[in-house]
Formats: structure tokens, C-alpha cells, sequence
């Protein structure tokens, strides 16, 4: 059974950055994408960044310059790198792989952009 685990929330403030990762136990075979999400409170879950098996990648306006998401495909892990972190960006992190036929979803991590 796959599951993934991410890591790498926390508190920061305004202008620093954290780094996500993810990885998956289990074997995932056909992965069409993988991504990262965001939930604030109150709001829904939205796509801020997403890769695909042979690397392109695409960002949320609202983070493109500052996020960077990188992935290895050896061991099925997808990383964020979050600089220039603004409060707006605080939420809940989740991690998201897709393949042919299932999605997969990380339990999340908490990011706190706050001073």
C-alpha cells in the first residue's frame, strides 16, 4: 500500500523560507504528475505547484519566482523549496501524486508564515 509522507513545515517569518519534501512508500508506477498544495484556513485546497515525469514544471501566480519544485524520480520523492515566504502563504501542505489509475495524497504539513 503507497503512502506518502511529507515533512519540512513549520513557523517562519516573513522572508524566510522552508523546504517540503515527500516520499512515497510502496511502489507508484505511471505517474503522470505530482504536485504540491496549499489549504489556508477556511479556503479550499489549491494547486501551487506541479511536475511531470520528464520535469516541467508550472506555478500558482501567486508564487511563481519564490517556489521552486523538484522531484526524484528514482525514489518518488517531490520537494517545495519556499523562498521569500509572505503570511499568505501560511496553510496546510499537502503532497499529491497522480498515476493512470489512482491519487495519492500526503497527510500534510503546516506551514506558519507569521512574525
Amino acid at each position: 500500500q503507497v503512502q506518502l509522507v511529507e515533512s519540512g513545515g513549520g513557523l517562519v517569518q516573513p522572508g524566510g523560507s522552508l523546504r517540503l519534501s515527500c516520499a512515497a512508500s510502496g511502489s507508484i508506477f505511471s505517474i503522470s504528475l505530482m504536485g504540491w498544495y496549499q489549504q489556508a484556513p477556511g479556503q479550499p485546497r489549491e494547486l501551487v505547484a506541479s511536475i511531470t515525469p520528464s520535469g516541467r514544471t508550472a506555478y500558482a501566480d501567486s508564487v511563481k519566482g519564490r517556489f521552486a519544485i523538484t522531484r526524484e524520480r528514482a525514489k518518488n520523492t517531490v520537494s517545495l523549496q519556499m523562498n521569500s515566504l509572505k503570511t499568505e502563504d501560511t496553510g496546510v501542505y499537502y503532497c499529491n501524486i497522480r498515476t493512470v489509475d489512482s491519487n495519492y495524497w500526503g497527510q500534510g504539513t503546516q506551514v506558519t508564515v507569521s512574525s
